[in-house]
């Protein structure tokens, strides 16, 4: 399994992925994952990211270097919803949860609104927080029902099988 590397905030991850690419040989292949913080009307990543935040894509890069979280992380999550009531337990409420089947369109607002809402009588983990909750919850989800819901989580995904 390829290793993974957190790289902090989005224009951190950007700048590591330019380097690691930089650097990278026939044993290595960078991927820039990132939130794409909005809808994605583009027809590459690197044109959204391009376009969202002036991003360029490093000479030698291909269109597979870079997959993108729609609208963000979370919409992955809301793909799992028992995962989500397994994790949070007793107290949360699916049906505070943006109904949507196409998560990859459900605003971000409305994404963190709902897990915030979702979450917020939980007896054990109490509200949603990105940075003690979002990695426990990435390792649990389905990554099938992720796929499903998701086509920009299953391009990466089938990148991921094929290294």
């Amino acid at each position: 399994m390829p290793r993974v590397v957190a790289c902090g905030s989005r224009n951190e991850s950007y700048n590591d992925f330019v380097t690691a690419h930089r650097k990278a040989n026939d044993e290595v292949f960078p991927v820039l994952l990132v939130d794409s913080e909005t809808t994605v009307a583009a027809p590459s990543p690197w044109d959204h990211l391009t376009q969202q935040d002036h991003w360029q894509k490093p000479q030698g890069a291909r269109d597979d270097h870079a997959h993108l979280m729609v609208q963000c992380m979370e919409a992955w999550f809301v793909a799992d919803r028992h995962c989500l009531e397994q994790y949070f337990g007793q107290g949360f409420t699916p049906d505070a949860l943006p109904a949507r089947h196409d998560v990859e369109n459900i605003p971000k607002n409305d994404l963190m609104n709902g897990l915030k809402n979702a979450t917020r009588h939980t007896v054990t983990k109490g509200e949603y927080t990105k940075g003690r909750d979002s990695f426990a919850i990435l390792e649990r989800i389905d990554p099938n029902l992720v796929r499903q819901a998701s086509p920009h989580a299953n391009r990466l995904l089938a990148l991921l099988e094929n290294l």
